[in-house]
């Protein structure tokens, strides 16, 4: 069943509960720039550390002046974790179990659709971030990723396969590319988006699956985890990689030391790439990522273990490791992400729009020179897990939550 709830966001009406009392008192940067207001963040933080730099973390708040609403489409998908839009504007999702649906811009799901390998959906582990293919419109191919079942446990892997005229199922579906090492320990941080670059290459994030054994593997170039990938459609290592300076690195690497990376996104302007990364205790990062570059962890972090130690040497800086553009501290879990590139409400013009999980809203932070200048919490109090979100083809958002609804997000 369907419903709707309206969201009119106005500079004299809606305020966030956790903002100071004289939150009236806006200010203007120049002409054209969004109201500045306190910083939607106010919990106690979990450590004392210092940002790096002015902004990098609980930066000034925004607020969408364009009125626009959240329709509930659908509450019938059963955890779904990835969305993406087919050519015709309809959606293909993931459900973390292991299958796909089709969902029509109405709400209409379609049946489940058949084809796909056997997942192993235990823990954070099953089907997970989904794309298409450029060309789908006359090749119909897609492709996904998934926790595998494999010798010596599970591991992220990659496949694809050819959607049915029918729509009911995947035809020849293959796994292009495995991840190793696989591991056994643990269940956690298997990353699992993709997409494609500008150059019909995929992109793929890989968690380094959490657990102490394998953390340090995040900043081995000899493995595929706690990385960001960059393949061909075949699998095979992307014409045009980076070249990392130790020896024995896999020619798939894109980047090295990340936790658990699960968004990433192509900017509408610059083209490159960003990423969420759900930090530990405190740590949740975004990262713009240029190839070739250590993005730290668990050398470097703005967290500590969730029994409050310190991790590795406590240290928050280190040559030769990037610092995130923003963090967060305490989490919101940052999953799946998208910009915003359409111009039906001004303000949200290449915007970067980040379902929180634990937070439970959808987060969507202003970014001008590659740094956050605004941060605004919105779809709060649902108490819903949000845990993708996508632009569709006719310019509205799309999230689904963990808690099997898809939303669609527009100008009133």
């Amino acid at each position: 069943m369907k419903f709707k709830a309206h969201y009119l966001l106005i500079a004299s009406a809606m305020f966030l509960a956790n903002c100071s009392d004289n939150i009236d008192e806006t200010i203007t940067e120049e002409p054209g720039n969004e109201a500045i207001y306190p910083p939607v963040e106010t919990g106690q933080a979990n450590t004392n550390y210092p940002p790096a730099f002015a902004g990098q973390t609980r930066v000034n708040g925004v607020k969408t002046q364009t009125p626009f609403t959240n329709t509930v489409l659908t509450s019938a998908l059963t955890a779904p974790w990835g969305i993406t839009s087919l050519p015709d504007g309809r959606l293909l999702i993931t459900q973390k179990g292991g299958t796909m649906r089709i969902v029509t811009n109405t709400g209409s799901v379609g049946n489940p659709i058949t084809g796909i390998p056997a997942v192993n959906s235990n823990g954070q582990g099953g089907l997970l971030g989904i794309c298409v293919d450029p060309q789908f419109s006359t090749n119909r191919m897609i492709y996904w990723v998934f926790t595998e079942n494999v010798a010596g446990g599970t591991q992220t892997s990659v496949a694809k396969g050819k959607l049915s005229t029918s729509e009911t199922t995947i035809e020849n579906a293959a796994v292009i590319y495995r991840a190793n090492p696989s591991a056994s320990a643990g269940n956690l941080h298997y990353g699992g988006r993709i997409l494609f670059d500008a150059t019909g290459n995929l992109m793929v994030s890989v968690g380094e699956r959490s657990d102490l054994s394998t953390r340090p593997l995040a900043q081995s170039v000899t493995a595929a985890i706690g990385k960001i990938l960059r393949i061909t459609k075949d699998g095979a290592p992307a014409p045009g990689n980076p070249t990392f300076s130790q020896a024995g690195a896999l020619p798939e690497l894109y980047s090295i030391g990340h936790r658990n990376p699960q968004g990433i996104a192509i900017h509408p302007t610059t083209g490159e790439l960003w990423q969420s990364e759900h930090g530990p205790r405190g740590g949740d990062e975004i990262n713009r990522v240029q190839p070739a570059k250590n993005y730290g962890w668990p050398t470097i972090t703005y967290g500590i273990e969730y029994s409050g130690a310190v991790i590795g040497s406590g240290i928050q800086q280190q040559s030769g490791m990037e610092q995130p553009v923003y963090y967060w501290d305490p989490v919101i879990s940052p999953s799946g992400m998208t910009f915003y590139r359409g111009n039906s409400i001004p303000e949200w013009q290449n915007c970067l729009f980040i379902g929180a999980l634990s937070g439970e809203h959808i987060v969507r932070l202003v970014i001008k020179d590659n740094k956050v200048v605004g941060e605004e919490r919105l779809l709060t109090g649902l108490s819903q897990r949000f845990r993708d979100i996508t632009q569709g083809t006719d310019g509205a958002l799309y999230a689904v939550t963990d808690g099997g609804r898809l939303y669609k997000i527009q100008k009133q």
